[in-house]
């Protein structure tokens, strides 16, 4: 099961993003969504500057993502899988609610940012068809730079 995440429900959003970006903690510029906290997410939701999904299976959360809608576009970030989950579709069953929830609300595209340092990222988008469009060096929240692509569908 597939739902839109509730503020009460951003201690989930929080926890399976950090079990996700745990094995990033540790190279030359660590993700800053381990930085993120409960209450920064809580407040995202709650003053509509984004949106959040959670992907359950029997009452789990083992997958959730971020994402906030543009004048044409959905732009989605911190996609995050469990790792005891991982390569089950779970990634791709997210991606499709996304590309359902865009459609719906008239949007004619959907993006993301993606690491150049993470070839199994950028291979997934593409598989579900999503092309490279820009390569950018972006300052993350922690001040660091980092070689992203940007990436788009159209729907």
């Amino acid at each position: 099961m597939i739902r839109l995440a509730e503020e009460k429900d951003a201690y989930l959003v929080h926890k399976i993003m950090l079990l996700a970006f745990e094995e990033f903690r540790n190279i030359d510029v660590p993700s800053s969504a381990l930085n993120e906290t409960i209450v920064s997410i809580e407040e995202s939701l709650k003053n509509g500057t984004e949106k959040a999904l959670l992907y359950f299976s029997d009452e789990i959360p083992l997958g959730s993502v971020r994402f906030k809608t543009e004048e044409k576009s959905l732009y989605f970030s911190r996609l995050s899988v469990s790792p005891e989950a991982r390569g089950i579709g779970i990634a791709k069953s997210i991606i499709n609610w996304l590309e359902e929830y865009a459609e719906k609300h008239g949007k004619s595209e959907i993006t993301c940012r993606v690491r150049m340092s993470m070839p199994q990222n950028i291979q997934l988008y593409k598989s579900v068809g999503f092309i490279v469009t820009k390569e950018e060096v972006v300052d993350n929240p922690n001040g660091f730079p980092v070689k992203t692509v940007v990436m788009k569908k159209a729907i």
